[in-house]
């Protein structure tokens, strides 16, 4: 084992028992699943702030990130930034349905309006996204400590979820609000010296088309388009996103979600320099390969990067699958912080064994995102009293875009644009107005009845 290796794992259990040490005992349901010990506690701005930006920066995010900058140059960065409207999308929309709705969580929402089987689908959706996050961001981690598999791949992959999952376990959603603050201040510090790093490497002459890319559909602009389309939906299959949006006082919350949404687009845009730089030089994109050209030092600073990351997903992921199935699923039954342990366990074990059947880490976001495009008008249109059909209509044309997609039964010739990324575009842009559109009908059909 290399000196570097030592350092990596050194790395990984330190941080780790350090986050198990220093995080809150969780001392009641409020703390396990709010994150606070009563209403006069609740999670200040910066702490969800924080919270929010972290979680979302993933390991895949980052790797994405730069190996978007790396193909596109400066217009894959802003790109898949775009996914950033978001926030803006969920936390006008969520603030909406708290102070003017009165609901007291999504779920809550869903069952007034459309019913509990509605209410259960949603429950899959978005469990299906947060088994997801774990192995698509533990195989990042792995990457860092072999290839894949080899052993120190699969063993660190588990030690990673082990580590994480006791800390999370100790303090539930207070804990992973008290490490998000945490995550956030190593990722800022890291990153600005990973700039310093990069920066320089962009000279007068650097600055060119492989610097800022080509703005054309093909170079790029079918994932931007894409990522704003997405963003209409995409949040609020997120429940680690629409989960801290019940979390504090409305307003507060609100100012959070639009702070999150300019800071967190603008951390990927940096971050996205790094495939940027060596697009520029003309060399193969590899993170490590990039940190360890600098030196050992850098090689730490990236790897606390995608570890301080990966960890902040994960974390949300197994607080938010414990309130799911807790308070969410499990209607009318007491709230016990046992059994929100037993189900992030639950979480663990399933979510890793994908892991050891290689799936693709980029299918985890640009499949489910076409998938669930039905939620749009479900929660956009809110204020509009809909029958339960409009729901599983909506959903329904979601589903099928994302079939439609992993089937490819679209020919070519129909789409708008050319490059990757077209069959997504269209699919997500053809798909979306076709929710729309089966949300309203049975609507105005309704109202058409009455009359």
């Amino acid at each position: 084992m290399t000196l570097e290796l030592y350092l990596q794992w050194g790395l990984l259990i330190v941080v780790l028992a350090a986050f198990f040490v220093f995080s809150p005992k969780a001392r009641g349901t409020r703390d396990f699943f709010k994150g606070s010990e009563s209403s006069s506690r609740e999670p200040n701005v910066f702490v969800l702030t924080s919270g929010l930006i972290i979680s979302w920066i993933f390991a895949k995010s980052i790797v994405n990130a730069a190996g978007l900058g790396n193909d596109y140059g400066l217009l894959g960065g802003v790109a898949y930034a775009g996914y950033y409207l978001s926030f803006l999308v969920a936390g006008y929309v969520i603030y909406q349905l708290r102070t003017k709705g009165k609901w007291t969580s999504i779920h809550a929402f869903l069952n007034d309006r459309f019913g509990r089987t509605a209410t259960r689908i949603f429950s899959i959706l978005i469990a299906i996204r947060l088994f997801n996050e774990i192995w698509s961001n533990t195989m990042v981690i792995g990457g860092f400590f072999g290839d894949v598999g080899s052993s120190g791949y699969y063993i660190s992959i588990v030690l990673f979820t082990v580590l994480t999952l006791a800390y999370v376990l100790k303090g539930g959603l207070k804990a992973s609000l008290f490490t998000d603050v945490i995550q956030m201040l190593l990722f800022t510090i890291f990153l600005l010296v990973i700039l310093v790093m990069v920066l320089p490497s962009f000279s007068g002459n650097a600055l060119n088309t492989d610097f800022w890319g080509v703005w054309s559909f093909d170079s790029g602009v079918n994932l931007l388009v894409l990522a704003l389309v997405q963003s209409l939906s995409y949040p609020f299959h997120d429940p680690v996103m629409t989960d801290r949006a019940f979390i504090n006082d409305p307003k507060k919350m609100r100012k959070s979600y639009t702070i999150a949404a300019f800071i967190g687009g603008i951390c990927i845009i940096l971050f996205s320099l790094v495939g940027v730089a060596m697009r520029v030089s003309g060399s193969e994109l590899a993170l490590n390969g990039f940190a360890r050209s600098f030196g050992i030092p850098l090689l730490i600073l990236v790897n606390l990067i995608m570890l301080t990351s990966a960890t902040s997903t994960l974390d949300s992921a197994f607080s938010s699958f414990s309130k799911l199935w807790v308070i969410d699923i499990r209607k009318n039954a007491t709230i016990s912080i046992k059994m929100g342990r037993i189900a992030m366990i639950v979480l663990a074990i399933v979510g890793t064994i994908p892991v050891f059947l290689n799936p693709e880490i980029l299918s985890a976001t640009t499949i489910s995102g076409t998938m669930v495009i039905g939620l749009a008008p479900i929660f956009l249109l809110w204020k509009l009293s809909a029958p339960r059909l409009s729901f599983y209509l909506s959903v329904g044309i979601g589903l099928l875009a994302g079939i439609t997609l992993i089937q490819g039964w679209i020919p070519e010739s129909w789409y708008w644009t050319q490059g990757k990324y077209a069959d997504y575009l269209f699919i997500n842009i053809v798909g979306t107005i076709l929710a729309f559109a089966a949300f309203l009908i049975p609507y105005f059909a309704l109202k058409w009845k009455s009359k």
